[in-house]
């Protein structure tokens, strides 16, 4: 079951957030169609948050497509984003894995981590920018 985290200094809506992850979840095989979304309750408790918040990242998962909501039972992931391919992403996942424990151990921290997959993709020769929109 997706676990959401919210980054308070992030300039990104709090329900977007939410959205992103899920996606973000479904692209790597986290999560999958059939799935079920934690419950709106939960994750306003746990995130100290409205629960309309949750509701309107449910509704904008349903509206793309994504999930479906179940009068009683809850919400579902029915379907993954169109540019995705999670059996894809397998191997590169393991990958990184591997990597994120060298650096790790290496002594870099999620910051360190992050400016460094950023720099790097910025610095990659018709690369797109790194895009929190989506």
């Amino acid at each position: 079951m997706i676990e959401f985290v919210l980054d308070g200094r992030s300039r990104t809506a709090t329900y977007v957030q939410l959205v992103l992850q899920v996606k973000q979840a479904l692209r790597v095989g986290l999560a999958r169609p059939g799935d079920q979304l934690p419950k709106v309750r939960q994750v306003a408790q746990s995130l100290a948050i409205n629960p309309n918040t949750v509701l309107k990242a449910y509704r904008e998962l349903e509206l793309e497509g994504l999930a479906e909501g179940r009068p009683g039972v809850g919400t579902f992931l029915i379907a993954t984003p169109a540019d995705s391919s999670p059996a894809d992403h397998t191997d590169l996942r393991d990958e990184l894995v591997a990597w994120l424990t060298r650096a790790r151990a290496a002594g870099l921290g999620r910051e360190d981590v992050s400016a460094l997959i950023d720099t790097t993709l910025r610095a990659m020769p018709d690369a797109p920018p790194p895009d929190d929109s989506d």
